[in-house]
């Protein structure tokens, strides 16, 4: 008879504890519970002082971005400046390298204000997985990754770890209206 007054006092205690895991788990912010990495992709957005923008509309038969499954496609954007116009020129011969940086910067900028619209809410973002980058460039410049950094490096400050890619870097001789960058992207989402 002691041992099972001890075992049901031994289960009982056991189920407290339990219990107050439980408590401990659904009290975690519903960023840190759905990714497990504690970053918030909008807190960081507002800590960056980074607004996004509203999205154009397609100037074409095409999507600005499409989920399948848990991956969301986007489309190329350019570098959408907030007040509506966008960074137009050939890196090497209009523009300068820093120029270029902040052209794929606000073409970043573009493209989670797609995306955001797409998926509702950026703390859905498991992984930036690939993005290409297209310069408008001169035939002398050679310097496209340096632009194209200015989009990766914006990633990792809004994503962290989860914001790192896979990418290409590529020099053109046009783009489309004769803007500075265009960059697509592939982003896998939490299930």
């Amino acid at each position: 008879m002691k041992n099972h007054a001890l075992l049901l006092s031994f289960a009982f205690l056991l189920l407290l504890s339990c219990e107050e895991k439980v408590a401990e788990v659904s009290e975690e912010s519903p960023v840190q519970e759905q990714t497990g990495d504690g970053i918030d992709a909008e807190q960081r957005l507002l800590d960056l002082d980074i607004e996004l923008i509203m999205p154009n509309p397609p100037t074409a038969n095409y999507l600005k971005a499409k989920t399948v499954g848990n991956v969301v496609y986007l489309a190329g954007h350019g570098p959408d400046r907030p007040d509506g116009t966008q960074v137009i020129g050939k890196l090497g011969a209009d523009l300068e390298l820093e120029q270029g940086i902040e052209a794929a910067r606000f073409t970043g900028i573009s493209l989670l204000s797609s995306l955001k619209a797409e998926i509702g809410d950026l703390n859905r973002v498991k992984n930036i997985v690939r993005a290409q980058g297209m310069v408008n460039a001169a035939p002398s410049f050679k310097q496209h990754s340096q632009v194209i950094n200015g989009f990766s490096d914006l990633m990792v400050e809004v994503f962290g770890e989860k914001g790192k890619h896979a990418r290409a870097a590529i020099g053109m001789s046009s783009l489309p209206n004769n803007i500075a960058v265009e960059i697509d992207m592939i982003v896998e989402l939490y299930e």
